[in-house]
C-alpha cells in the first residue's frame, strides 16, 4: 500500500480527491490510503493560530515551522517529505512514476505567505506544478495524488492502460475514437476499424508524433525516438536540423528495389531443311 499524508490548513478541500471516483475506490480496496492532517490540531494555543507575521516586515502572514514540524513528528517515516514550492522540481510523468514506487509519502500545503523558510529543512524535496501562483497547496496535492495513485498495481482497470498515456511514452496521446461511427461529417478513421492489429499500431505511433511535433515539439528531445520514428517526422515536415537537435537516429535507408530476373527467352526451334 502507499499512503499519502497530506498536512494542511483546509482537509476539507482534499477530501473529495480521496473518497471520489477512482482514487476512493482505490482507497477502499486498500491499494492506497490518504491521510489528511490538519495543521491547526498543532497550533498549541486557544484561538488555533498557526502564522504569524514575517520578520523584516512586509504583507501577509507566515505559516510557523514548529507547527510543521510537531505534526510531521506524528506521523510514521516518510520515504518523501515533499513541500510545494514554486522554487520546486517539475513535477512531471516521470516523477510521478518514481513517487508512486514509495510506501509513504508526506506533503506539506501551504497558505498564506507560505511556510517559514526553516521548514525547508524538515524536507526531502520541493515540488511545483507549474510557472503560476495559487492560495495554497491542495490543488497542486490534489493533481500529484490522482497523477501518483493511478500508477499503483490494481488502481486503473487496465493495467496496461497508462502506458501509453501522454507523457509516459514521452510523446503526446494519439487520438481516440468510439461510437458513433460518423458525426457530423466525421468518420472513425478507417485503420481504426480493418482489425490489423499492426498496422493499428505503426498508424497510433504516427498519430502521437504528429501531435506532438505540431503541439509539444519540446518534448522531441527525451522522447526516445527510433529510426522509423526520424522517417516519420521528415515525412511530417521536420528538417534534418531538428531531428539532430532532438538527439534523434538517423532514418533508416531506402530500401533497394529488388530487380525481377528475367525468365529466359525461349530458344527457337533449330530449322532443319527436308529434301523434297
Amino acid at each position: 500500500m502507499l499512503t499519502f499524508s497530506f498536512l494542511t490548513l483546509f482537509p476539507e478541500l482534499l477530501a473529495p480527491f480521496a473518497q471520489e471516483a477512482i482514487v476512493g475506490k482505490a482507497r477502499g480496496r486498500g491499494l492506497i490510503d490518504v491521510r489528511l492532517v490538519n495543521l491547526r490540531d498543532f497550533a498549541e494555543n486557544k484561538h488555533l493560530k498557526v502564522d504569524d507575521t514575517p520578520y523584516g516586515g512586509g504583507a501577509g502572514m507566515v505559516i510557523r515551522v514548529d507547527v510543521a514540524a510537531r505534526a510531521l513528528a506524528t506521523l510514521p517515516p516518510a520515504d518523501e517529505v515533499i513541500l510545494f514550492s514554486p522554487a520546486g522540481e517539475r513535477f512531471t510523468q516521470k516523477v510521478a512514476e518514481e513517487l508512486a514506487g514509495k510506501r509513504h509519502l508526506a506533503f506539506l500545503c501551504g497558505r498564506y505567505e507560505g511556510f517559514d523558510a526553516r521548514v525547508e529543512g524538515l524536507v526531502t524535496r520541493e515540488l511545483s506544478i507549474g510557472d503560476f501562483v495559487m492560495m495554497g497547496g491542495e490543488a497542486a496535492a490534489a493533481c500529484v495524488l490522482e497523477a501518483v495513485a493511478r500508477l499503483r498495481p490494481g488502481v486503473l482497470g487496465d493495467e496496461a492502460s497508462h502506458r501509453d498515456d501522454s507523457f509516459s511514452s514521452g510523446l503526446l496521446d494519439y487520438p481516440e475514437y468510439t461510437r458513433p461511427l460518423e458525426w457530423q461529417g466525421q468518420t472513425v478513421p478507417e485503420v481504426l476499424r480493418g482489425g490489423n492489429h499492426a498496422a493499428i499500431a505503426n498508424w497510433r505511433r504516427e498519430q502521437a508524433l504528429a501531435r506532438t511535433l505540431a503541439r509539444r515539439p519540446d518534448l522531441l528531445p527525451t522522447a526516445g525516438l527510433t529510426s522509423q520514428d526520424s522517417a516519420t517526422l521528415l515525412s511530417l515536415g521536420a528538417s534534418a536540423e531538428q531531428l539532430s537537435a532532438w538527439n534523434a537516429p538517423p532514418p533508416p535507408p531506402p530500401r533497394k528495389r529488388r530487380r525481377k530476373s528475367r525468365p529466359p527467352a525461349p530458344s527457337e526451334p533449330e530449322h532443319t531443311e527436308t529434301a523434297e
